[in-house]
């Protein structure tokens, strides 16, 4: 079997990325000859008309995604930290291989529309809690909400779009480096402005830590219940036909591990006792050798595995994926990423035909159809 190149998880428009349009990340990704794409955006499926139109037109097999942030009260209690490296019972989770149309039985719908619409209030309070620090610092200026929905964003609003219209207005207000490097210290209450002024990325990722984090001016938390249990997550993703999947950061905190991910053996039989049979790794946050040994160790015990660039800063970077030590995927890595991007892609082509896919009905994998759904995937990605 040819091993082609995929990537299961990327943001667009429709959160926050790195792309103007899904054209252009449809179009890179044709131009590195990608052959399967997954979609991947938080809180929402407002994107996947447009992916499939476009995907499906440069000869690259969509794959439907999307991404929650839930809770696991047990880890919070105890005060571990599970993908999130800064929040204790924090849990990122993804359904894949979702179906499209997509829609949501109830009260599955209510609980998918409510997270949504509490993710751009907690946007909103942050946006008016900047506004009212610019006031006190007298900056001269305000950052409109409303200009942010309609013109930054699809109709979801990230921290990110408010850093990203926060540089754009400094930028409108003041000409020379020098006066918006002086700005900015003003806005940070004195301190240091240290990121380059035409690295758009890096200065807003600078603006978000700064201002809009924890311990920053415009910090506010986020409603603790706006953060659904992960059984909860659970069932939405598999009642829109997905693979309830569990994202791991694996080594990208400086070489060390999460204290939920640091034992590999104790986080397999722990997902699988919360239902997932399904993990992702974010490649070029993770070393090789630690992608072989964790990845390899997942599929070996019958875990679809699924590989992803994510895009979901302001920085453009290949879609083609690569590890943090190195340009590409080794031969094993790129076996894996390929075989899950084919399982997935199998998957969601059975569950819309209202056939069972790579779950039974409980939710529960049987990794003895691993081979099969392999060569199912194969022959659908090169139609």
């Amino acid at each position: 079997m040819e091993i082609l190149n995929v990537n299961g998880h990327l943001h667009t428009p429709y959160s926050f990325c790195a792309f103007d349009s899904i054209e252009q990340a449809v179009a890179m990704a044709k131009e590195e000859g990608i052959a399967a794409i997954g979609i991947n955006d938080f809180f929402t499926t407002d994107g996947y008309d447009e992916w499939d139109k476009l995907c499906r037109a440069n000869g690259i097999a969509p794959i439907f995604n999307f991404e929650f942030i839930g809770v696991s009260v047990e880890e919070q209690a105890k005060g571990i930290r599970i993908n999130d490296p800064g929040n204790p019972g924090r849990v990122y989770m993804s359904g894949k291989g979702l179906k499209h149309p997509f829609s949501l039985d109830e009260p599955y719908a209510s609980q998918f529309d409510k997270v949504k619409r509490d993710a751009n209030v907690q946007s909103q309070l942050m946006c008016d809690k900047l506004n009212s620090h610019l006031n006190m610092v007298q900056a001269g200026f305000q950052i409109s909400f409303t200009y942010i929905l309609e013109h930054l964003t699809k109709g979801m609003v990230r921290e990110r779009h408010i850093a990203q219209a926060l540089r754009e207005k400094i930028f409108q207000v003041e000409a020379s480096a020098e006066a918006r490097k002086a700005l900015l210290e003003k806005v940070y209450n004195g301190k240091a402005q240290n990121a380059p002024m035409d690295d758009a990325a890096a200065l807003e990722n600078e603006i978000r830590g700064a201002l809009l984090k924890a311990g920053g001016a415009a910090f506010i938390p986020e409603d603790p219940e706006s953060f659904l249990p992960m059984d909860t997550v659970r069932s939405i993703i598999l009642n829109g036909g997905g693979m309830p999947t569990y994202p791991l950061l694996g080594n990208a905190l400086k070489g060390d591990y999460t204290e939920f991910e640091a034992d590999k053996v104790a986080l397999l039989e722990t997902l699988k006792s919360k239902g997932f049979y399904a993990v992702e790794f974010i490649t070029s946050r993770n070393t090789t050798a630690m992608l072989e040994e964790y990845a390899g160790f997942f599929v070996e015990n019958g875990f679809v595995v699924t590989f992803g660039s994510e895009h979901n800063t302001p920085a453009m970077e290949p879609i083609t994926l690569s590890t943090a030590d190195d340009k590409g995927l080794s031969p094993l890595l790129k076996k894996i990423n390929y075989e899950g991007a084919c399982i997935t892609v199998a998957h969601q082509a059975l569950v819309v035909e209202g056939k069972q896919g790579w779950l039974d009905a409980d939710g529960k994998a049987d990794a003895s159809k691993y081979d099969d759904f392999v060569k199912l995937g194969d022959s659908i990605i090169k139609g």
